[in-house]
């Protein structure tokens, strides 16, 4: 069978620690598969607000996540510190790519990537990615 393999080549951008909670547990006792994509999507939201975004508003448009891929790599337990690096690339006319590298001090657990499209939800359609966000994710 084959595996996703997630390549990341630029830098990352901003980091954060978000603490394994009780409800992220599965019956197996350790971090739910499912629990992962909330916790990127806490990330996320916490990266968008470093660089003064939301998903509301990313200079002045929305940001959709188009797709999903995470690859999972060790066991993450309760009371575990997560620490997720970000950063983005691939940038297209209206859409990019943001890695996940979330880790603790002595393992990787995961890898993960979403992809994002601006959106402008008056006009109901796709729309260009502003130069903005553009030069805020690539530059720093």
């Amino acid at each position: 069978m084959a595996r996703i393999k997630l390549q990341f080549t630029s830098e990352f951008l901003f980091s954060t620690t978000i603490p394994v909670r009780i409800t992220d547990l599965n019956y197996g006792n350790h971090l739910a598969n499912d629990k992962v994509l909330s916790i990127i999507h806490e990330a996320r939201m916490q990266f968008f607000n470093h660089f003064g975004f939301s998903e509301m508003d990313l200079a002045g448009v929305s940001s959709i996540m188009a797709d999903v891929a995470i690859e999972y790599k060790n066991q993450a337990f309760y009371g575990d510190e997560l620490i997720i690096e970000i950063g983005v690339q691939d940038f297209e006319r209206v859409s990019f790519d943001i890695f996940y590298r979330i880790s603790t001090s002595e393992k990787l657990i995961a890898q993960a990537k979403t992809g994002i499209v601006t959106f402008d939800y008056h006009k109901n359609k796709v729309v260009a990615i502003p130069d903005e966000v553009q030069k805020k994710f690539k530059l720093m």
